[in-house]
């Protein structure tokens, strides 16, 4: 029994129906430009891989965010979290991811003076804010008392939960969450810590806000 071919030029694989623009040509193309700049040689420089980026990638859009008093500018697209926008676009690697659920406290920042667990945030919604990071606490080389406070009693162990810890802890002080072991303990519950390290971050806050 033979077998007809569907071109005409014998030897030749058919044809395959070429699917409108925005379907798998368009993601091709845009998938091919992101791997082109993963795959960059280093001496193109980070203005370069953005600028392409941009063009790239559809919906990005250039954002403003005012971190530890300095306002930095960057690209990116709507959907960015707050805390993919500190680590990924702005090199602010001490928020740290955990759940990325809002479960765990490890990326609690301060935005307008208060606590917010940063994954549970988008960037945009953030913008002409005040936020401050783990990075703002200390002046210079001087740590902040908080800082000062969960190394003298030994608040850590892994390290990786303790910026959120901190910058949470120092929230519950100004807050006046402080007055007692069981207060401080309601109050920085929303912090985990995989080490199981909670009394002596209780001893921590507990020493700042008799400071205080």
């Amino acid at each position: 029994m033979s077998t007809t071919s569907s071109t005409d030029n014998p030897g030749e694989f058919p044809q395959e129906p070429r699917p409108e623009d925005g379907t798998r040509r368009s993601f091709m193309k845009q998938a091919g430009g992101i791997l082109g700049l993963a795959l960059a040689p280093p001496f193109v420089g980070p203005a370069e891989r953005l600028a392409a980026y941009s063009k790239t990638v559809e919906g990005v859009t250039t954002m403003q965010l005012k971190v530890n008093g300095a306002v930095r500018s960057f690209q990116a697209e709507p959907r960015v979290s707050l805390l993919d926008a500190l680590r990924e676009y702005l090199d602010l690697t001490g928020t740290k991811k955990g759940c990325d659920h809002g479960q765990c406290g490890a990326c609690t920042v301060h935005v307008d003076g208060r606590r917010i667990t940063s994954c549970l945030t988008l960037a945009v919604m953030n913008q002409g804010k005040e936020i401050t990071t783990i990075e703002g606490l200390a002046k210079g080389e001087e740590l902040h008392p908080m800082q000062e406070a969960f190394i003298k009693h030994d608040g850590f162990q892994c390290g990786y939960c303790t910026p959120g810890q901190i910058m949470s802890a120092v929230a519950c002080v100004r807050e006046g969450h402080a007055g007692s072991d069981a207060e401080i303990r309601e109050y920085m519950s929303g912090n985990l810590c995989r080490c199981g390290a909670y009394p002596n971050i209780v001893a921590a806050v507990r020493e700042v806000a008799g400071k205080g």
